[in-house]
């Protein structure tokens, strides 16, 4: 296994704007990839199979854990969401630089898997602007909003464990910052 030289880990709570800054990146830089994960979430109105996550049964997820098929997992508002080992190794052993897009768990595992991955997390610009971007998608009930406003304070308390924080207050700016971090090889340690 990789000591994770090319894999970028980005966590965040749900309305950070982490697809939004990878989406962009990707548009500016498409030469960094990003690993697909997977879910037990229904599929929202535009995402595609194999684009924006693979959609699994719960059995088939729980199938793939049990076969080392899902190099980290969570269960986020009762759905699992993983990355399959298949999605990073390959990458990574080319020399692609790669994105995974993951929970804070999911980044601590990581993080020891990987001891070269590079960790950052992405914050909106306050609580408040959170709420907003989570209402305004309008695709989840004010109870699934409360749960989402409830694990991103857990969440947001987990940011001083990653080795970068960005606070995506502009888009641009956070898209750069971003490509800087990942294009910028780590110092070894004296």
């Amino acid at each position: 296994m990789s000591n994770g030289e090319h894999l970028i880990v980005l966590s965040g709570p749900s309305g950070s704007g982490k697809d939004t800054v990878v989406s962009q990146l990707r548009r500016l830089h498409p030469e960094i990839q990003v690993s697909v994960s997977a879910t037990t979430r229904a599929m929202r109105p535009g995402e595609a199979e194999g684009v924006n996550y693979f959609y699994l049964t719960k059995e088939d997820f729980e199938k793939k854990l049990k076969q080392g098929e899902i190099l980290e997992h969570t269960c986020y508002c009762g759905n699992y969401y993983g990355t399959p080992k298949s999605e990073v190794d390959a990458r990574i052993a080319a020399g692609i630089d790669v994105v995974l897009i993951i929970e804070v768990e999911g980044g601590a595992n990581i993080r020891r898997l990987y001891p070269d991955a590079k960790l950052v997390f992405i914050t909106p610009p306050s609580f408040e602007e959170l709420e907003r971007r989570l209402r305004s998608r309008g695709t989840d009930s004010p109870q699934a909003i409360a749960g989402r406003l409830a694990r991103a304070k857990e969440e947001l308390a987990c940011a001083p464990l990653y080795d970068y924080r960005l606070v995506n207050d502009s888009l641009d700016d956070c898209v750069e910052e971003l490509y800087r971090i990942i294009k910028t090889p780590r110092v070894a340690n004296c």
